[in-house]
């Protein structure tokens, strides 16, 4: 049955920003990435479709990173696929056109690994939604940021991050007060997991997370994702944000601030809050 649908995602998208460089404000058009889930679904003869996992990724090329995937998760071989197809389920809601794929395989799988999940604002992840996301969390705290402490804060966090100074592979996430002092800074490999010790350190400590959550890389969907939970306010981040990033930022009414250095930051959500 061939699709109807018309929708396909593009590697970018348009926003509204407001710049701050030298002091002095500019509001304009930007783009930033666009990050949505793809679901990965495989089929075998006597195996009716069936999802494996989700994963964030900026649209194109859907077909190669679905097989790509499962070969070195070694679901399957290169040999045995056979071909890949975006799903056309009528169940599929707009949001989810050109997000789901379905990799047929001329063999029974190797293994099928439990189906892994991503949270999403697609409905592929079903009860894992932004909408669940902003459910389970209360409404941040409402700060404001000095401009001037917005800008000083990459170069603060760079002041605790020994571990990137030494390899220059590591990333780092700091919570941080208002007034620019920084609480703790921790560092990972992973960005995902630098995020988690920061916060974990004060959840083992039973000490309230501060309001302001600084990185030295880019915003990805599962960060804020983060941030929402534990109930932070800010993001300042070295890098620049996703498309899905800046949705949930501006959904739970997070200050978002990309591109933060020397004297030039891009605010791409509370834009009110930056006090200049």
């Amino acid at each position: 049955m061939s699709s109807t649908k018309s929708r396909r995602p593009g590697p970018s998208v348009r926003t509204r920003v407001a710049e701050f460089r030298d002091g002095a404000r500019l509001d304009h058009e930007d783009r930033v990435a666009t990050e949505e889930p793809l679901e990965i679904r495989v089929s075998a003869p006597g195996l009716p479709a069936q999802r494996v996992a989700v994963t964030m990724r900026t649209p194109g090329h859907d077909f190669e990173l679905a097989a790509g995937w499962l070969v070195h998760e070694r679901v399957t071989t290169p040999a045995d696929v056979r071909a890949v197809r975006y799903c056309t389920d009528e169940s599929l809601g707009d949001l989810e056109e050109f997000n789901v794929v379905t990799v047929d395989l001329a063999a029974p799988p190797l293994s099928l690994p439990t189906a892994r999940l991503v949270n999403s604002a697609c409905g592929v992840c079903g009860t894992d939604s932004v909408q669940d996301v902003l459910a389970s969390a209360p409404p941040p705290p409402e700060v404001t940021l000095d401009l001037a402490t917005l800008l000083a804060l990459p170069d603060r966090l760079g002041e605790h991050q020994p571990g990137f100074g030494r390899t220059g592979g590591l990333h780092a996430a700091g919570l941080f007060g208002v007034d620019g002092v920084p609480v703790v800074v921790r560092e990972d490999v992973g960005r995902h997991n630098a995020v988690d010790k920061a916060v974990g350190s004060r959840i083992l400590s039973g000490s309230p997370v501060p309001p302001v959550l600084v990185l030295s890389g880019r915003v990805g969907f599962e960060l804020v994702q983060k941030a929402v939970v534990s109930g932070l306010s800010a993001i300042v981040a070295v890098g620049a944000p996703t498309s899905l990033a800046l949705s949930l930022a501006q959904d739970a009414g997070l200050l978002l601030a990309g591109f933060t250095r020397g004297q030039r930051c891009v605010v791409y959500a509370g834009t009110d809050r930056v006090v200049h």
